[in-house]
């Protein structure tokens, strides 16, 4: 009998910690939320995209596509996807349903691939049906390509009017940046087929590739847009110190590595040490130290009616959720979530349930969810 009791006390204290595990209940300004568990055992996944009809996808860096369904992580991954490059930052990464999704079954992803003189970011579509991806097309290669291993950003985004755009990291070689000839550092916009809009701001600048949209990036792995502006807005990494929240606007500097609120890793400045020079924007907002941000969402669901309309973005170094009241384009309020956690926050989405969704840069990974609590 003694037995018996023990082993249902030991049931009763597993069971306890596991819901306890799967479930945290977490306090913010204006808000009590819980995090749930959706799907763990993920290796360093990236970028979560939501379908019509239930389904999540989630891309691993490591060059697999996930799904998860009825709330459970299928054991295969989906087939179709073309040859991936795993290497330092490299991989699978973004991932973007097209507008026209339910009709259409377009996915559009970004990744690491080969190309001549080594590697780069590319976005490629495909159509998703049956658990995998069939008809692939690559859209858009940022060239030339280099042998780095950090730095390929890159988040997608459609604004209101179809277009497509795209953010495309230093790869580590900053002067690239400045260099219109040279798609690195830099935001590109097209069609939603690849082809480039008449109206891009450098498609007549000789010299310059018609791609570009705004130049002078770092690493963007964070891109969003404004649900009443429509604008995109992003935010990148600095280098130690200066990460960046800035709104995209047709050809304007956003001045790395001329102009930074970092410094170099080493301890020393970078180039001149300028922190502004006029025409090359300032963000709207920055860290210092680095919180190293990835992912990016405004929050318009009706769960947490409080957050209507705040900016969340993950943090990767200092391990927390960070959210931004705004007024217009002027952060007044920050405040930093899940710091108890203790996760490195690689993306955040807001689902169409409502709650907002998060994935862990771990392995294994987590993907979670936030719901209101109270």
């Amino acid at each position: 009998m003694k037995k018996h009791l023990v082993r249902a006390g030991i049931l009763v204290i597993i069971l306890l910690l596991a819901v306890s595990a799967a479930a945290r209940e977490f306090s913010s300004r204006y808000h009590r939320f819980r995090v749930t568990t959706v799907a763990d055992g993920l290796e360093h996944p990236w970028a979560l995209a939501f379908l019509p009809g239930g389904d999540v996808l989630v891309s691993e860096r490591e060059g697999r596509l996930r799904v998860i369904r009825d709330g459970r992580l299928l054991p295969e991954p989906v087939r179709g996807l073309p040859e991936v490059r795993v290497r330092g930052q490299g991989g699978l990464l973004d991932l973007l349903p097209h507008p026209g999704f339910s009709a259409n079954r377009l996915l559009y992803f970004s990744y690491a691939a080969d190309h001549p003189g080594g590697w780069t970011t590319h976005v490629a579509r495909g159509r998703f049906t049956g658990d995998a991806l069939t008809d692939v097309e690559v859209l858009f290669r940022a060239e030339p390509a280099s042998t780095g291993r950090v730095h390929f950003g890159s988040r997608l985004a459609f604004d209101p009017q179809g277009y497509l755009f795209v953010s495309i990291g230093d790869r580590g070689e900053m002067d690239r940046a400045q260099d219109l000839g040279d798609l690195a550092g830099k935001v590109v916009r097209l069609h939603d087929d690849g082809r480039i809009p008449e109206d891009n701001p450098f498609r007549d600048t000789p010299g310059a590739r018609p791609e570009i949209f705004t130049y002078g990036h770092r690493n963007p792995q964070g891109m969003a847009v404004h649900p009443a502006t429509g604008e995109v807005w992003t935010h990148e990494h600095g280098p130690k110190g200066g990460d960046e929240v800035n709104v995209l606007r047709p050809g304007f500097n956003y001045g790395w590595p001329v102009v930074t609120l970092g410094i170099d890793y080493t301890g020393f400045t970078i180039g001149d040490g300028l922190t502004h020079m006029p025409g090359m924007v300032d963000p709207l907002h920055h860290w210092i130290p680095s919180i190293a941000p990835s992912g990016m969402a405004f929050y318009t669901g009706g769960r947490f009616p409080r957050w209507q309309g705040d900016l969340f973005a993950g943090a990767l170094v200092q391990r927390h959720l960070v959210r931004l009241r705004l007024v217009g384009e002027i952060v007044v309020e920050e405040e930093r979530l899940l710091e108890d956690l203790g996760r490195r926050i690689r993306e955040v989405r807001a689902g169409p349930d409502g709650a907002l969704w998060l994935l862990t840069d771990h392995d294994p990974g987590q993907v979670l969810r936030l719901e209101p609590a109270d």
